[in-house]
């Protein structure tokens, strides 16, 4: 039975055989007639990708048919009672139907059976209905006698038949995120949920009822639904999942104040630095420069910290510009310039890789994190993630080998981090992400090539175009050995029954993606990055000056490049990883620029062997 209820998390953990957890209702802006249509199909896509808004139910089924069939994936509306012989079973508290019944029509638009009545016969009908079909859906009251007739259908529940209650929020944005319970899962009741389509432990998705549903029932379930059956994961704990649901609400909100904050105090940094004079003036803009590049690259560690603390947004804002810039000054005072960035990489990425593997969840809670509130990614590396890592991970490279010569070792020691890196971000476990492979390989495969002796040869060039291909296959076998095929690229490309499918996660994601540039500010910010990185190609000797050209540093910079370019042509989220990966290379450049007076590096002076090595010649530089 799939119920419809009025009810928060309080009312669900106090029927004591329900296990209770969050569902992630809609992906995109919520609509309640959206989520039952993806709970009737069992999968679903951005409401943005629709190529025209969802039809009232009164303009009729083939409206809603048409709709489905224009998307830009295989969404079959009703596909969950279509699978259930005889159909599904529809009943209310009312004389007229509400929008619920939309998650009961089948493909057809009809519905197997209804019952409308008053609500003090709403159980015994219910009970009639439950007789002749193996689906029914119910409307249950609001307040005090909705929770009765919840209580009720748990108690008087035949062992064996599934219980699945939805709250029903009223009519208003927001309500992406809703509590659900369920009775009848092996484990039994007042546990936590989950489903290998979240990976999170007390989080669902709605694509995940009609699996659960079919499966409960011993019945196939269609291909063509992508979600996942729900489970039970541990002794519910509802502080911590009203904790979590509040969480997630305000992330969104305070990614770019954040940004903003630190961003600001820098600026303040170099503002107070500029009004010095004479040498302490110099010495104080360079460790300006230097410590708010730093900062920026602590990031990613930082929010980790105010993910565990979850404390209001001031102070969240000021927490993590305090930790930013005090590990940055710290870390600038302990290594030599220009080692610092060594730190932020190897240790952000060491709490990634032990949040993840420890299922602690602060990634998901951080500003930093998937994001799980806008139902497109609920685990792993975000795409705003991925190219700062890769940035951070080149720019530690960079660090340990100065100063650097072309040679296969150096070359060596950079393909081997790619390869850890691609491993990492890749993993269903950890980071998740197709794309980040491809940004990886693609940005580590051009700053091998970058360091290796000699001339750049065709055979060299074809083999770091292959590299996000041999990428792709490595990251199908962790998902064999790591996922059991059930990992994110197995199950969108390696599990695809057509060409059909393959076309309709590339259109998916490269209309996500055109939607993306058009957001907002986006299409400023994209070409801001592309006009600095023109810049940055055209005079490339110029941020390389004060490391002298080194090419250890001219292969970290342009493999980072290299890698927010790819990711913004294989991810959903497009122009997003360029912005975020130039960014992220501003950033080491200014810590670059912040070079201490007293270093022994001597001044930039462009040199003949410089320029061939910069391009790509036989000769290093000395």
């Amino acid at each position: 039975m799939l119920a419809f209820a009025p009810v928060g998390e309080r009312e669900l953990a106090s029927v004591p055989g329900l296990s209770v957890g969050i569902m992630s209702a809609t992906q995109g802006a919520y609509s309640s007639e959206q989520m039952l249509l993806d709970i009737g199909q069992g999968a679903r896509i951005a409401s943005s990708a629709y190529g025209s808004p969802l039809p009232p139910l009164t303009s009729g089924w083939p409206a809603i048919l048409r709709r489905a069939a224009d998307a830009p994936q295989l969404l079959r509306p009703g596909l969950l009672a279509s699978s259930i012989p005889g159909g599904a079973a529809y009943a209310a508290p009312i004389t007229r139907p509400s929008g619920d019944v939309i998650a009961a029509l089948d493909r057809r638009g009809r519905l197997g059976a209804g019952s409308l009545g008053s609500a003090s016969t709403l159980l015994a009908r219910v009970a009639a209905l439950t007789r002749r079909k193996r689906l029914v859906l119910c409307d249950l009251p609001a307040g005090a006698a909705g929770l009765a007739d919840l209580r009720a259908l748990d108690a008087k529940r035949p062992a064996g038949e599934l219980l699945l209650v939805i709250e029903r929020p009223p009519e208003a944005p927001g309500h992406e995120l809703l509590w659900a319970g369920a009775a009848g899962l092996a484990g039994g009741g007042a546990r936590a949920l989950r489903s290998s389509t979240t990976n999170q432990r007390g989080l669902i998705s709605a694509v995940d009822i009609a699996p659960t549903i079919l499966t409960h029932l011993g019945l196939s379930v269609p291909a063509d639904m992508r979600g996942q059956a729900i489970e039970t994961d541990g002794a519910l704990h509802s502080a911590s999942l009203r904790s979590l649901i509040a969480r997630l609400h305000v992330v969104g909100g305070r990614r770019l104040k954040a940004l903003g904050v630190l961003l600001g105090v820098w600026a303040l940094l170099l503002l107070l630095a500029a009004a010095l004079r004479g040498p302490r003036g110099a010495r104080a803009r360079a460790r300006a420069m230097r410590v708010g590049g730093l900062a920026v690259l602590w990031a990613p560690l930082a929010v980790l910290l105010t993910a565990a603390l979850e404390p209001g947004a001031t102070v969240e804002y000021a927490t993590i510009a305090l930790a930013c810039f005090a590990l940055a000054a710290l870390t600038d005072a302990l290594l030599p310039w220009p080692r610092a960035p060594l730190a932020p990489a190897i240790l952000t990425i060491l709490a990634l890789v032990i949040d993840a593997l420890a299922g602690t969840q602060l990634l998901m809670r951080s500003l930093l994190g998937p994001n799980p509130i806008l139902g497109a990614r609920f685990y792993g590396f975000g795409n705003e993630l991925k190219p700062g890592l890769a940035v951070l991970a080149l720019a530690a490279v960079a660090a340990v080998l100065y100063p650097a010569t072309r040679s296969r070792r150096a070359a060596l020691t950079v393909a081997a981090v790619g390869v850890v890196l691609a491993a990492i971000e890749g993993s269903a476990r950890i980071g998740a992400g197709v794309g980040g492979v491809i940004l990886v390989a693609a940005g580590f495969a051009l700053a091998t090539i970058a360091l290796l002796p000699g001339r750049v040869s065709r055979r060299r060039l074809l083999l770091g175009i292959a590299t996000p291909v041999l990428g792709l296959l490595a990251l199908a076998l962790i998902d064999l050995a790591t996922a059991h095929s059930s990992g994110h690229f197995t199950g969108s490309i390696l599990h695809a029954r057509s060409a059909g499918d393959l076309r309709d996660v590339i259109v998916r994601r490269y209309t996500a993606a055109w939607h993306e540039l058009k957001n907002h500010a986006m299409p400023y910010a994209t070409a801001l990055a592309l006009i600095y990185a023109g810049v940055g190609l055209r005079r490339r000797e110029r941020p390389l000056a004060p490391v002298c050209g080194d090419p250890g540093w001219l292969a970290a910079l342009a493999g980072g490049l290299t890698a927010g370019v790819v990711g913004t042509l294989s991810e959903d989220s497009g122009p997003v990883l360029l912005v975020v990966a130039v960014f992220a290379l501003g950033c080491v450049c200014a810590y670059l620029w912040g070079r201490p007076l007293s270093s022994a590096a001597a001044p930039y002076v462009p040199t003949a062997s410089t320029t061939t090595a910069v391009e790509g010649g036989s000769e290093g530089i000395a």
